[in-house]
């Protein structure tokens, strides 16, 4: 096992150079000898594969429990690597003076495959254990803190365990090759390894059998490699090294400074390389995974490369350190021109990104991979074993993420601090004339990228601007106004989180589960967006309001969208990650209501679980209302068959209800309680009619009670139907995440697909939403309402192109009397046909004459056709 970090190799590290060994072969080149020499690579490259494997699952399993705010990865990451860089250190002496180093490696990977199995439980367990420790809002410090020591303490065993496979493998190596020099061959094996991991858990492993079976799958390739090590150590002559007993006692300062370097800058490119591409690239769980293959594609192919060219060149180390800045800086000028590059490339999906990402990644990665293999080959050649560099350069890699997301990102900015760590290679260059001239080419660039203009992050639409930026550890949040004057909140240079085009619907969020409650007085809100779904509760009088937002680059970016309109001020916000708050939170709410949460982005699909519904659940008042909103437009129906078979497994009385009707951007909500609840309809029709209520309801479209009712889709048993049998989304098996790639399919599909899937497939029966007294009076009334809203949803998903003026009303206005003719209550046709006809008196009196009389004939229970006709034509 040797390869742990989220983009390098196993125990030998992920920083910035591939790790290597070098080998010195011991015995004559034997039919033994020949079948050891290549079996070993393959053995190599299989510790490579679990290494990575294991990073993958735990760092996913860690970010459920512990959140996914910066500060949290940023301490996992740490806190795996600082038992990397102790393994590294513990067990260099005792592998590099061992006898039969084979059967030292064979225990090591039977040590990290039981404690792999074990992590199965005692890893989650104990993250959800620590995660009410910290409270709601813990302090970054604090937050940091225990992310560092939880993975390292819980998963001690296992990390340290890895820090010592290459040390050992290199031992072994050397007795099965017959060459001088092979470290950083060996290190492009076990990166390969690496790569071969990163897309086997991703892209087959987790998806088909989730976390916990894919940690047996690890654990059994594990045990493979510890019996062929054990076969192979049979047949190799395994003899002591003469620096053996020197050990690091020759490794000078220098050296060791430069390992620490590499390490440092080379994780902090790649984290800053990321950074760029996540405002890029869709920022999918496959999106990270093409980047982290591509970065641990260039460092083994720069190993491998280095192994056969490095002895032939006179400047080697020289020559490594200026062409790892030159590749750095190229990735920043390349970085210039990503939003046109990725615009591109959109429409081809995982190869697309995959394409961005070796573009980004391969070169300087490959030019990292040969600069580490070079100086692994110094330490051992020095000490007698690569150890020293491992650690050392795990330190290094230890401390990168935390400095570049906390500190180089907020004050730089990420283009900018990209340039600063590529050109930090030139500082490490031994003062001579030789690196003056190697470094010429590389600092001329540096300096002219950094009094060039930092590119944008941000896609401005045509005839628009840019308001506001802000770079921060979590996030790249911005304020863009459109050639319209309409202002939208976007994160990460494509996601839309809402804008003033939307404030009416964000109001609907927020007041349709509020009004399903019998007397609600507090009320959460998980996630907040541009504020509007926030202020839109805090309208209700008397309710106190909290909110999460996992982003404080969002939060900053608020006041942008206060209009001044709304007499209440935002109400308190919590930054946190929504599970970790809900699980933390010690309080009790009426209701709960959960932001959309686009299911394609990573980490999105862990808030859809059933662990997290669960959770929330247990945050309810006795008779507490829980709303998950779902985005229809940017959900495939497989993830959102997923997510109501969870939310029906914690509430099994759950319902779905519409949030307007609209078509181009369609929203059901998932309602569920801690116990069954009706509706009276008496008591919403007092509510409506409460002098204090009517104001704040009555702009929303909420005048009668059927136009609250009238949006309820499903019950529990029609629900159920519709999702069939099949897979839950859960921690373990965390489906949505994973269907990433059809969600995102689903971004260019008609928005109204799923809608009409919804409504086609599912039977609305009143049943089960008011008490029986209320139904012979309902009953009738609220089938026919179903009935014109299927049909309205129909009919707008049917009109083709964007007509507007005399062609709308052509178009639309024959349907939309179809509705009516259905249900004179639906006001939603009903509102549109009088606007129109008013509309056409300026410009066509006739033609407004004729579409009033046929409004008035489809709904003639109503009067306002026929008070409007009296009015302009006398009757």
């Amino acid at each position: 096992m040797t390869d742990t970090h989220p983009a390098a190799p196993t125990g030998t590290d992920v920083v910035g150079a591939p790790h290597d060994t070098r080998f010195t072969a011991l015995t004559s080149d034997t039919a033994n000898q020949r079948a050891s020499r290549r079996a070993m690579p393959v053995l190599i490259a299989a510790s490579g594969l679990a290494g990575l494997g294991y990073e993958i699952v735990w760092t996913r399993q860690l970010s459920l429990a512990l959140g996914t705010e910066m500060m949290a990865v940023l301490g996992a990451i740490a806190g795996f690597f600082a038992g990397l860089a102790l393994g590294a250190f513990v067990l260099d002496s005792h592998i590099r003076r061992a006898t039969k180093p084979h059967q030292v490696y064979a225990a090591l990977e039977i040590i990290i495959g039981l404690w792999g199995v074990c992590a199965i439980w005692l890893l989650p367990a104990s993250a959800r254990a620590l995660a009410p420790l910290l409270g709601t809002a813990p302090s970054p410090v604090l937050l940091w803190s225990a992310s560092f020591l939880l993975p390292t303490l819980v998963l001690l065993p296992a990390t340290v365990a890895m820090g010592g496979t290459l040390t050992a493998l290199e031992r072994m190596m050397s007795a099965a090759q017959d060459a001088g020099a092979v470290s950083a061959g060996v290190y492009g094996a076990n990166t390969a390894g690496a790569v071969a991991g990163t897309l086997l858990s991703t892209f087959v492993l987790i998806p088909t059998l989730g976390f916990a079976t894919t940690l047996l799958c690890l654990a059994a390739v594990n045990a493979v490699c510890a019996l062929a090590a054990l076969y192979l150590g049979r047949r190799l002559a395994i003899e002591p090294r003469a620096g053996a007993v020197r050990g690091h006692a020759g490794i000078g300062p220098r050296l060791t400074i430069t390992l620490f370097a590499t390490g440092l800058l080379g994780i902090g490119i790649e984290v800053l390389v990321v950074r760029l591409a996540a405002q890029t690239m869709q920022d999918t769980v496959y999106s990270f995974a093409c980047l982290l293959s591509a970065y641990l594609l260039g460092t083994a192919a720069g190993g491998l490369i280095w192994q056969r060219l490095g002895p032939r060149m006179r400047s080697g180390k020289t020559a490594l350190l200026a062409g790892t800045a030159f590749a750095g800086l190229g990735t920043a000028l390349l970085a210039l021109s990503l939003i046109d590059l990725a615009d591109r490339v959109a429409d081809q999906g995982i190869p697309g990104e995959l394409g961005i990402a070796l573009l980004l990644f391969l070169l300087p990665a490959m030019a990292m991979g040969a600069l580490f293999g070079q100086l692994m080959q110094e330490v051992r050649d020095i000490s007698g074993s690569v150890g020293w560099a491992v650690g050392i350069n795990s330190l290094g890699a230890a401390i990168a993420p935390l400095l570049a997301a906390q500190l180089l990102i907020p004050t730089l900015g990420t283009w900018r601090a990209l340039v600063l760590a590529a050109t930090g290679y030139l500082l490490l260059l031994q003062p001579s004339r030789a690196a003056l001239r190697w470094a010429a080419g590389p600092a001329l660039l540096g300096a002219l990228l950094l009094a060039w203009p930092a590119p944008s992050p941000v896609k401005v639409p045509h005839g628009g601007k840019l308001l506001a930026l802000r770079e921060g550890p979590m996030a790249t949040a911005s304020v863009v106004d459109d050639a319209s004057g309409a202002r939208y909140l976007e994160v990460n240079g494509h996601f839309r989180m809402g804008g003033t085009s939307s404030v009416r619907s964000d109001y609907r969020q927020a007041m349709l589960p509020l009004l399903l409650h019998p007397a609600p007085r507090t009320a959460l809100f998980l996630g907040v967006g541009t504020g509007a779904t926030v202020l839109g509760g805090a309208q209700l009088p008397g309710l106190d309001v909290r909110a999460v937002e996992l982003s404080s680059e969002v939060v900053a970016l608020l006041p942008w969208f206060d209009d001044g309109a709304t007499k209440q001020p935002m109400p308190p916000i919590t930054v946190a990650d929504a599970r970790r708050f809900i699980v933390a939170d010690g309080g009790r709410y009426d209701v709960i209501v959960a932001d959309l949460f686009h299911p394609a982005l990573d980490g999105s699909g862990a808030l859809y679980t059933t662990e997290h519904f669960d959770a929330v659940k247990q945050r309810l008042a006795a008779d507490g209302v829980f709303c998950q909103w779902l985005p229809l437009y940017q959900l495939d129906a497989p993830s959102l068959r997923a997510i109501i078979r969870s939310f029906l497994a914690i509430f099994p009385d759950g319902s779905a209800w519409l949030n307007h009707y609209s078509v181009r951007t369609p929203m059901l909500a998932l309602i569920g309680s801690r116990v069954p609840q009706t509706l009276d309809p008496g008591r919403l029709d007092a509510k409506f009619s409460d002098p204090q209520l009517r104001p704040v309801l009555q702009p929303l479209g909420f005048d009668r009670p059927i136009d609250l009712l009238g949006q309820y889709i499903a019950d529990a048993g029609a629900l159920a139907r519709f999702a069939g049998p099949g897979p839950r989304n859960t921690d373990d098996f965390p489906f949505v995440t994973f269907d990433a790639r059809s969600n995102v399919r689903a971004l260019s599909a008609p928005p109204w697909q799923l809608l009409l899937t919804v409504i086609g497939q599912t039977t609305t029966d009143p049943a089960g939403l008011m008490p029986q007294a209320y139904r012979p009076a309902w009953d009738q009334r609220l089938n026919a309402y179903g009935q014109a809203r299927n049909r309205f949803l129909q009919a707008g998903a049917a009109l083709t192109g964007d007509p507007r003026g005399a062609a709308l009303i052509a178009a639309a206005a024959p349907r939309r009397r179809d509705s009516v003719r259905l249900s004179a209550e639906f006001e939603p046709a009903y509102a549109p046909l009088m606007s129109m006809a008013r509309a056409l008196l300026a410009s066509d009196r006739r033609g407004a004459e004729r579409l009033l009389r046929a409004i008035d004939a489809a709904a003639p229970s109503r009067r306002e056709a026929r008070d409007l006709l009296t009015q302009e034509f006398g009757g």
